[in-house]
């Protein structure tokens, strides 16, 4: 597990088997598994193969993402109000 409250670079030979839990990813290799973050960019070359949650996901042209993709809600829900 990848852990980190601000920015993960996977660089062009890079390799992740697991999660991913940051604030912004930024994939030029290889990421296999579970994807938590606030932003996402798939540059040209990188590849993620799972899940990502995240507020945003950008893919650059030749970049690929193979799996399940789930939008976190940037603003609060709104709840029912009686009037």
């Amino acid at each position: 597990m990848i852990k980190s409250s601000k920015e993960v670079n996977i660089g062009k030979n890079g390799h992740v088997k697991g999660n991913v839990i940051t604030e912004h990813l930024v994939v030029q290799g290889f990421v296999e598994g579970t994807v938590d973050a606030k932003t996402v960019a798939i540059k040209s070359g990188g590849h993620v193969s799972g899940e990502i949650t995240s507020s945003e996901l950008i893919i650059e042209s030749k970049g690929i993402f193979e799996g399940n993709s789930i939008v976190k809600d940037s603003k609060p829900a709104l709840g029912k109000t009686k009037v």
